[in-house]
């Protein structure tokens, strides 16, 4: 029980200390979930062209994004030609590996990919608390057990989200040029390893 408080605690403090080092405030909860929208259209295929720098290798090729049902996601990379690299199956807490190839098929990465693409398809999280500054909001959240901070403008346009450690970023999720509840523009930052996935939509 002891070690459970003081795990507690340490969370506490490490998320307070990144709200007050970017300068924001705490406000009232008004909103019991956040959501994501951009991935959130069953009758659409998001398809962008994707550039994956992972530990010095290069993927670049076509990345598809197709919502099955509620709660449920496919995530499919190919080549220019039309290789698969690798596809995913998204539902629920369940996670499928269709098909990766050999180069990326690494348990550590897996894991890394997984927790990427599931928080960039879920749809709605869990508010836990919320914070401003100057018409931002920063909404904390919890996925997984770590905790993650959906930043979006007064008109509620969900700008980025960030996996926070320790008080310290650890994982950015961009979106950017935004048009017609699509994000045309993505980005997976890591500072901690040596990957990033930027998406430029083509459709």
């Amino acid at each position: 029980m002891r070690y459970l408080l003081i795990s507690i605690l340490f969370c506490v403090v490490s998320c307070t200390s990144y709200i007050k080092k970017n300068n924001y405030t705490n406000v009232a909860v008004d909103s019991q979930l956040v959501k994501n929208a951009y991935f959130s259209n069953q009758e659409k295929d998001y398809v962008y062209k994707a550039k994956i720098n992972v530990y010095n290798n290069y993927f670049g090729g076509v990345f598809i994004v197709k919502k099955i049902a509620d709660s449920n996601h496919r995530i499919v990379f190919t080549t220019e030609m039309g290789a698969k690299i690798f596809d995913f199956s998204f539902y629920k807490d369940e996670f499928k590996v269709n098909y990766i190839i050999d180069e990326l098929n690494k348990k550590i990465l897996l894991n890394v990919l997984e927790k990427d693409f599931r928080v960039l398809v879920r749809e709605s999280q869990q508010v836990i608390s919320k914070s401003e500054k100057q018409g931002v909001h920063i909404l904390e959240t919890k996925i997984n057990n770590k905790t993650y901070f959906y930043k979006l403008l007064n008109n509620d346009v969900l700008k980025s989200i960030v996996r926070v450690n320790n008080g310290k970023e650890k994982v950015q999720f961009l979106f950017l040029n935004i048009h017609e509840a699509t994000a045309k523009n993505i980005q997976i930052l890591h500072s901690n390893i040596k990957l990033d996935i930027n998406l430029k939509s083509i459709n």
